[in-house]
């Protein structure tokens, strides 16, 4: 069997999948974004492809697919989703129709679609980047702005006053006119969108789509509160410590949103607020769970005695196989996405082998490189690194997770200003 991985170059989990193939004895295919004018330069025989070309891109695929057909088709990352939709449709494999995948990454199509599933929604609505939403009569605060051609948490800044709703405006605007930005070319580039805040907890739902059912892996609690101005992710951990009655009402939403999109089979990787009476969908999204998190993953299954990753489920369930007996283990685990405290070049990372020390924490992975340029949010797209434990409870873990990340330091040198010419 063989699956088709869709990735950008940069993407942290194309070696998981691959170690993940291995153990599986599935073969894999990868189109990333890769420089198409040098002979293979990541040594991977990936095939060339150009997110924002899609049409050229797709007939690359199914070029390839011709002397190596594919059984499966997996997007990792936001902006793979579309062309993988296509890929899986013009090779007749499992996967989520195009239009469902382009909802997918739509910020406003996403609102829509669950505010017409009958989904609890904030009040919404898109502006142009240079129009006064001040005098908007839709408006009212707290208020969070969001670009729609970026994801995660970048560019998304929440208003409580109309002076701070400009000012977030204006650094969206500077944002989305940096030269790294334009070059994604999402055809979204210059649409904002603005929606009101929504009280309560967050959480991430893991799971697949199979035939239109959703099926959860795990709930993740975010304990960090994340109320703003930024809203940077930090920490996941899993069970959740919702009840049993709260955690199938987040299953059932998540199925009912996935299903308002239109998404069929595949991984879901889901985000919502839950308050004192509702559950608010903030985003379902097409993919696993992104970075270096799925690691916090593990299954058991009936005719295996070691840990199964979340890439191998993944890549099983999209080359046919029946995934149902894959359940998660019962030790909770949890992941630190650890955050970037400040502009400026990376020059040291002390106490990595205290923080690894920590009871209960399996492995400290620093990704960022010593001499690379650190931006946080809301501008930034990547963290310092991941931490991880495991223990038999959430609190075990998440103490674990903070003690770790208490015993880092991060040298960051502030960045040298530039003289403009005269």
């Amino acid at each position: 069997m063989r699956a088709l991985i869709l990735s950008t170059t940069t993407g942290y989990q194309l070696r998981s999948f691959g170690e993940a193939a291995a153990r599986a004895n599935i073969d894999l295919m990868f189109a990333t974004d890769r420089c198409h004018r040098l002979d293979d330069p990541w040594r991977d025989a990936a095939v060339a492809v150009r997110f924002h070309d899609e049409d050229a891109s797709l007939r690359a695929i199914v070029e390839a697919a011709r002397a190596r057909p594919v059984d499966g088709v997996i997007a990792v990352g936001d902006r793979p989703v579309m062309l993988a939709a296509r890929a899986a449709q013009a090779l007749g494999v499992r996967g989520n129709p195009p239009s469902a995948a382009a909802a997918s990454v739509n910020k406003t199509r996403v609102r829509r679609s669950f505010a017409a599933a009958g989904l609890p929604a904030p009040w919404f609505f898109e502006m142009d980047p240079e129009g006064d939403v001040t005098a908007d009569p839709r408006l009212r605060f707290p208020c969070v702005v969001k670009p729609l051609g970026l994801s995660g948490s970048r560019g998304v800044m929440r208003a409580n006053t109309p002076a701070e709703l400009e000012l977030a405006i204006a650094r969206l605007r500077a944002l989305l006119d940096r030269r790294d930005v334009r070059a994604l070319r999402t055809g979204l580039d210059d649409t904002i969108l603005v929606e009101g805040f929504i009280e309560g907890p967050e959480f991430a739902i893991e799971g697949v789509m199979t035939d239109g059912a959703f099926r959860a892996f795990a709930i993740f609690d975010k304990p960090d509160p994340l109320d703003g101005p930024f809203f940077e992710e930090t920490i996941y951990v899993t069970p959740s410590r919702l009840t049993a009655d709260r955690q199938q009402s987040v299953i059932e939403h998540v199925g009912v949103a996935a299903r308002a999109l239109g998404l069929t089979n595949g991984p879901v990787h889901a985000e919502c607020r839950v308050d004192a009476r509702e559950v608010f969908m903030l985003e379902v999204a097409a993919r696993p769970i992104g970075g270096l998190c799925s690691r916090v993953l593990r299954f058991a299954a009936p005719d295996r005695t070691d840990g199964v990753s979340l890439e191998e489920v993944l890549l099983r369930h999209a080359v046919g196989d029946d995934v149902s007996d894959y359940v998660r283990e019962s030790r909770s685990a949890g992941v630190m996405m650890i955050p970037i405290p400040r502009r400026g070049m990376l020059k040291r990372v002390d106490g990595i082998d205290a923080a690894t020390a920590v009871p209960d924490v399996e492995e400290v992975r620093i990704t960022a490189k010593i001499d690379q340029m650190l931006e946080p949010l809301p501008e930034a797209a990547s963290y310092l690194g991941f931490i991880f434990a495991r223990a038999l409870d959430s609190l075990a873990v998440l103490g674990a997770l903070r003690h770790a990340h208490a015993s880092l330091h991060f040298e960051i040198a502030s960045p040298i200003p530039v003289a403009a010419r005269s």
